[in-house]
């Protein structure tokens, strides 16, 4: 992870119902630095009424990575969320701290690039097409959201030639059997937004015969959703604290979101920096990160992936 440095704001505008977009430069008056589209912010957030340790959140950075251009976010406020709550709050001339990294690099595709967004997953896609227009390579753009007033960029997304999905002009996810219909030799599928919709994407690209590798996505809240996905409580044991988790929810997710901020970083359960001790309850494991004997054990699991397949699970945290 880079160093963290001190950003300013210079300027902030409503771009969409919900959705902030924040423009930041560094605070010491040099150049934001050079980066690969796909990269985020990781963004230093004041706990909850001043208490505790401070929250982190990643924001997708939506320019092509030209340095002489300040760094750009678009955030959507969620309902309760700490970080999207005190973002929106922010004006020109305040400061945070942040680090950019990259767990979502674009890279080179000899049979072009195909990029799907679905509601706010458009941020790092945006970037990416932006790179793409820039250096003069082929790219296929088609962004999805539940109502044009609910989506940022649309109009610059139009004018790149990006195909628009809304409840006036059609599903992507009713889409998406055409749009990966016919796989091409080198060509690299991006995708990012809602987790069923990732999930959705990866599914119908393998059964329509996409190499395996040439599908990279990008989660903003846990692990792809699975048939059969069910609530479940989960318990801190230190404080005894219980916490719902729902069917559509990731289990991080739900920690984040009442104020429990375990260690995390990958959230594709790749690094293993979330795993927890689990000392009641049967884990369902969705991680690239344990082996098969360590998960047999159901004594540990990855919080950013993994859900629970009992009604209760309880966290050494």
């Amino acid at each position: 992870m880079n160093s963290a440095m001190e950003l300013t704001v210079i300027e902030v505008a409503r771009i969409a119902e919900d959705v902030m977009r924040l423009r930041l430069v560094p605070a010491d008056g040099t150049a934001c630095a050079a980066f690969v589209p796909g990269a985020h912010l990781r963004l230093q957030i004041p706990p909850p009424a001043g208490q505790g340790e401070p929250l982190y959140r990643r924001y997708s950075l939506t320019g092509d990575g030209d340095p002489a251009v300040c760094y750009e976010i678009a955030v959507l406020r969620v309902e309760g969320g700490a970080g999207s709550g005190w973002i929106h709050q922010l004006v020109p001339g305040d400061r945070l701290r942040a680090t950019v990294d990259n767990a979502f690099p674009l890279q080179p595709a000899a049979g072009g690039h195909l990029l799907i967004a679905g509601g706010i997953g458009i941020t790092p896609m945006l970037g990416m097409a932006r790179r793409l227009r820039r250096e003069g390579l082929p790219f296929e753009l088609h962004y999805g959201g539940s109502h044009p007033r609910r989506m940022a960029f649309r109009d610059e997304v139009a004018a790149l030639g990006g195909r628009l999905y809304h409840r006036d002009a059609g599903s992507l996810r009713l889409a998406l059997a055409d749009i990966l219909a016919r796989p091409q030799p080198g060509r690299e599928v991006y995708v990012c937004g809602p987790a069923a919709l990732i999930g959705a994407v990866v599914e119908q690209a393998a059964g329509a015969g996409w190499p395996q590798g040439s599908v990279h996505f990008e989660l903003f809240d846990g692990s792809l959703a699975q048939a059969g996905d069910t609530a479940f409580e989960v318990e801190v044991r230190s404080s005894g604290q219980r916490i719902p988790v729902r069917a559509d929810q990731s289990l991080l997710g739900a920690l984040l979101d009442a104020g429990v901020e375990p260690l995390y970083d990958c959230k594709r359960g790749e690094c293993g920096m979330c795993l927890v001790g689990v000392l009641e309850g049967e884990p369902d494991h969705r991680d690239h990160y344990l082996s098969a004997a360590e998960a047999g054990r159901q004594n540990s699991l990855c919080v950013c992936v993994s859900r629970s397949r009992s009604a209760l699970l309880v966290l050494d945290l």
